[in-house]
């Protein structure tokens, strides 16, 4: 399995993509959530543990209650302890065409609006968000602001929206708030109608691409150099320039 071989890959954080568990449509995964939300629940301790690594499950269906669930996305600690989660903000309801229409609100409860930094001593702190909130810069400044040095955006973007604006997106957010930003993405095709874009990227905060896992499944690792952050911050440091 992936996670294994990202493990054996020397990775010490693995992060898995949205719907990592379950790539249905929304009335397939509302259907199933308790059963993914259990088995997701179960299994991300017990690969944590066995591999000694911290693991993001990047975005899957969590009771919600009155009917709905929410998308979470919930990191794990090496001991297998949940460490922090975090229920995705803002809801993809989009017109794409009239074929390719997405009403996440129908099943899925928004989370409360706050910014999510899981802080520790073994890991730098960590920000969350999940696939479309990446288009929503005001969250991704209030993580900069909480500390987080990495900002993780476990997506399924769209072929068509992540053609046109997923590299550019992250680029931004990891400039904007000289941070880095870990974005694994679902990629193929699912069902009749549904294509994914791919092209997990691990970008720096000067907002350079450090590796892009492209369309073909798999991983990519890289080795998260804090002393880059540090120096971008002080040679541009703009996050301390705000006046708004």
């Amino acid at each position: 399995m992936w996670v294994e071989k990202a493990a054996e890959d020397g990775a010490g954080l693995i992060c898995l993509p949205e719907n990592f568990a379950f790539m249905g449509n929304e009335k397939e995964i509302f259907e199933h959530a308790p059963l993914i939300e259990k088995a997701v629940e179960n299994q991300l301790p017990e690969w944590a543990s066995a591999l000694d690594v911290a693991i993001l499950g990047g975005g899957y269906p969590a009771s919600a209650g009155d009917g709905k669930y929410y998308n979470r996305s919930i990191l794990i600690k090496p001991n297998g302890e949940t460490a922090a989660s975090y229920h995705k903000i803002h809801l993809f309801d989009i017109n794409l065409s009239e074929g390719e229409l997405y009403r996440e609100s129908d099943n899925v409860e928004p989370g409360p609006v706050f910014g999510m930094v899981y802080k520790s001593e073994n890991l730098p702190p960590i920000g969350f968000s999940i696939c479309y909130d990446l288009r929503f810069p005001e969250l991704f400044r209030e993580l900069s602001e909480k500390g987080a040095e990495i900002i993780t955006v476990p997506s399924a973007f769209t072929k068509p929206t992540g053609k046109a604006h997923w590299e550019v997106l992250l680029r931004a957010r990891a400039i904007e708030n000289s941070s880095f930003v870990i974005a694994p993405a679902q990629t193929g095709r699912h069902g009749k109608t549904r294509e994914t874009h791919g092209h997990s990227l691990i970008i720096d905060p000067w907002g350079r691409v450090l590796k892009d896992a492209g369309t073909e499944p798999g991983f990519i690792t890289v080795k998260i150099d804090l002393e880059v952050l540090q120096n971008v911050r002080q040679k541009l440091p703009s996050i301390n320039h705000r006046r708004m």
